[in-house]
C-alpha cells in the first residue's frame, strides 16, 4: 500500500467571488466541474491535481490561516514557468511577495483569506 500522488488541496474562503479573482485572475487557474455539495465552492485543475475552494458557511468554525506571509505556514505550492514574469505580475497587482531564494525560483504570496501559496520554478532532475 502506498500514496500515489496528491489528489487535491482545499482552502476555506470567506468570499468566493473575491477568491475566484485571485485563483483565476492572479494565478491563472481554470475551473473544472464540481458536483453540488450543498455549500458554495469552486474547483480548479492544477496539473494532475486540483485546488478546491470551500466557502465557509455562516457560523461554521474552521481553522485560521497563518495571518502573515511566512514560508513556515502550511501552504500549497504551484510550479511556475517563468519566475521573473510571475514576480512582476504579482507586484503589478499590488500583492506582497516574499522571495526566499531567487536562485531556487521560490516565492510566497497569500490569497485574500490569508492562505499561503508558494510559487516555484521546476527543479532540475537530480
Amino acid at each position: 500500500m502506498r500514496v500515489k500522488q496528491i489528489n487535491h488541496v482545499s482552502f476555506t474562503v470567506r468570499d468566493l467571488a473575491r477568491s475566484r479573482e485571485f485563483y483565476e485572475g492572479v494565478l491563472g487557474l481554470h475551473t473544472i466541474e464540481r458536483p453540488n455539495l450543498g455549500i458554495p465552492g469552486m474547483w480548479y485543475g492544477a496539473g494532475d491535481g486540483q485546488i478546491h475552494l470551500i466557502q465557509i458557511p455562516p457560523g461554521a468554525a474552521v481553522g485560521a490561516a497563518q495571518g502573515r506571509l511566512t514560508p513556515l505556514a502550511n501552504h500549497c505550492a504551484f510550479e511556475i514557468d517563468d519566475y521573473e514574469k510571475f514576480v512582476a505580475h504579482l507586484k503589478q497587482r499590488g500583492l506582497p511577495v516574499m522571495e526566499t531564494n531567487r536562485e531556487l525560483g521560490q516565492l510566497f504570496v497569500q490569497d485574500p483569506d490569508g492562505n499561503v501559496i508558494e510559487l516555484i520554478r521546476p527543479r532540475a532532475a537530480m
